[in-house]
């Protein structure tokens, strides 16, 4: 079972975000990710570009204060994640019209979806429940956020 702590980068926690809006949270994210060596910072636009084309197509924001960006490429060799918390909130056009506070940015190998999945499916599981959206929210640093992260591996959150 693919585990939270396994996916996300830990030097890829902006807690909190500095961006007051979605493609500059997008943006701060994958740099992130690219300053932990998630990527090769030469795809950094390459990469922003498509996950802002797939946020075109459909929105990510899924509801309940949550966005899970994403995006398979050619460039990821190792599925990554970064997480970015906004104590204001973001308009990302969810579902439910209500603003995101925390957005889980993922950059996965192309060649391997069955991967992809795996680590969509852990992130939605843990967002589902509002325990774990509650505390990630109250968050107030990335040494926070991590040992959420590693207390949710280790046992299930109470939803």
């Amino acid at each position: 079972m693919t585990k939270l702590t396994r996916i996300v980068v830990p030097g890829a926690i902006a807690a909190p975000l500095r961006a007051v809006d979605r493609d500059a949270a997008i943006a701060e994210l994958a740099d992130a990710l690219a300053a932990a060596g998630a990527f090769d910072a030469s795809l950094r636009d390459e990469i922003v570009g498509k996950v802002l084309a797939r946020e075109k197509i459909g929105s990510t924001g899924f509801g309940k204060g949550v966005a899970v960006p994403h995006v398979k490429h050619k460039g990821i060799a190792t599925m990554a994640a970064a997480i970015g918390l906004s104590p204001r909130g973001l308009d990302f056009s969810s579902l439910d019209r209500q603003p995101v506070y925390s957005v889980f940015l993922l950059l996965s190998p192309e060649d391997r979806p069955e991967e992809h999945l795996q680590a969509m499916e852990v992130i939605f599981r843990n967002l589902g429940k509002d325990t774990f959206r509650r505390f990630l929210r109250q968050a107030r640093n990335p040494a926070e956020v991590l040992a959420l992260l590693e207390e949710v591996d280790g046992q299930s959150l109470a939803g």
